[in-house]
């Protein structure tokens, strides 16, 4: 999350979904991809970048989970399940 002043876009625009009554998600106009979301009575002047949309996104390491409150139960064990590189053997 970042100030809204320090977030712009450098190329091309964005298209804007209201996902809800203050929330806003916005969106490349191009491909769909998820870039932000803003939501200004619960995070008045706060824009939530999505990590993914980042040159680097290692160079931000996460530091928390939030909203999870609705989250599926399963999520709260998913880091201690098998990871595979690519995807798992074939046997």
């Amino acid at each position: 999350m970042f100030p809204a002043d320090a977030v712009k876009t450098t190329k091309g625009a964005t298209k804007t979904y209201a996902s809800s009554t203050d929330g806003r998600r916005y969106f490349c106009a191009d491909c769909g991809t998820g870039l932000f979301y803003t939501n200004a009575a619960i995070l008045p002047g706060i824009t939530d970048v999505q990590s993914a949309t980042f040159d680097d996104p290692n160079a931000l390491p996460a530091r928390a989970h939030i909203q999870t409150a609705e989250r599926i139960g399963w999520m709260a064990e998913a880091h201690d399940l098998p990871m595979f590189e690519r995807y798992p053997p074939q046997n």
